[in-house]
């Protein structure tokens, strides 16, 4: 599927891109060009000592800015494959900043089409979260916004051969702000007790590898202007700690502002214009002008889910448990990872 292909990854240089370089490189050795485009010159130092250009002759790195819309139509010449990672992501970050935000999550999701575009890139997959769904944070809001943009930009590509899809997918493990290894550095730093938000809290998992497969299915399947979401399992943030120090006491803190009790992928009105893929759902474009829905149906071999359906990470029918929880985080997070 890539190879032979020129991807260009924004963000690149993030939890992400890093993974996604290395399935690249893993599953298609004959990829004719990686170029990890972002704005982090030490995390681009630290990813060559990994791929140097030297050993990894397909390798590119080249410094830049998703809001600098000359510097992207310049870079796109000759791509094939845009996966659009950059984004500013902290809620509170988004929130203190928030044109900041702004200028990144929406203007930056706005540059990245234009170059698409002009450029005839054929697909492109933007990441999404699920804060995006019913959100009520800025980061949230301004990836739904961005969201919109990648699905609607399938309306004004015109006769050109160009595919804009998303996916969205939750918590990842291990990544940067993830809970657990916060858990793991304060019970290693003798902390007296875990901080809980909210014992009732839960929320979606998943690993980077499959997020990056979630990615691949897009980049083989989608006709354009679909959201894809993964079937993943919920934990509830109780069993993570008692997964990582179980003999540690758990004291609640409070939910953070901006922050909700359980996370949402698909709410009951998005169910109406929402397909059951088999290992993944797929929101459909409200508006599209390519493709009708039973268009996205016979194309996916899919079927629309149940009227009132909702995918919530509190009423999930897949649960992870403390016991499952320290697998994937030995699999996922730290090979060496012991519990204490």
């Amino acid at each position: 599927m890539l190879n032979g292909k020129v991807v260009l990854i924004t963000g690149g240089s993030g939890s992400f891109g890093k993974k996604f370089v290395e399935v690249i490189l893993r599953d298609y050795p004959n990829v004719k060009k990686i170029i990890v485009f972002s704005r982090g010159e030490l995390k681009q130092y630290d990813m060559k000592q990994i791929w140097s250009e030297k050993q990894y002759p397909q390798m590119r790195y080249i410094i830049g800015d998703v809001r600098d819309g000359e510097r992207l139509m310049s870079i796109c010449a000759g791509v094939d494959v845009i996966i659009h990672a950059a984004a500013i992501k902290q809620v509170d970050t988004a929130e203190y900043n928030p044109r900041e935000c702004i200028k990144t999550n929406v203007d930056g999701a706005v540059n990245v089409i234009n170059a698409a575009i002009a450029n005839n890139v054929h697909d492109i997959v933007a990441l999404s979260t699920d804060k995006a769904c019913a959100p009520i944070n800025l980061y949230g809001a301004t990836k739904l916004t961005s969201d919109k943009l990648f699905t609607a930009a399938n309306n004004i590509k015109g006769a050109r051969d160009v595919r804009f899809s998303v996916v969205r997918y939750g918590n990842v493990m291990g990544s940067r702000g993830s809970v657990i290894p916060f858990f793991i550095k304060k019970r290693d730093e003798g902390a007296e007790y875990l901080p809980i938000t909210d014992m009732r809290m839960t929320r979606f998992n998943i690993s980077l590898e499959d997020g990056v497969q979630l990615v691949m299915f897009a980049l083989k399947n989608h006709l354009g202007g679909e959201i894809f979401i993964p079937k993943i399992p919920s934990y509830r943030i109780c069993d993570v700690a008692t997964a990582i120090a179980p003999n540690m006491k758990q004291v609640e803190v409070g939910i953070r502002p901006g922050e909700k009790l359980h996370e949402e992928m698909i709410t009951v009105t998005d169910a109406l214009d929402t397909i059951d893929l088999g290992k993944y759902y797929a929101i459909l474009p409200s508006v599209s002008y390519c493709w009708q829905k039973e268009d996205f149906i016979k194309h996916h071999n899919a079927k629309p889910v149940p009227f009132g359906f909702h995918y919530s990470s509190d009423i999930n029918e897949l649960w992870e448990t403390p016991e499952t929880m320290r697998e994937k985080i030995r699999e996922c997070v730290d090979p060496n990872f012991v519990v204490k």
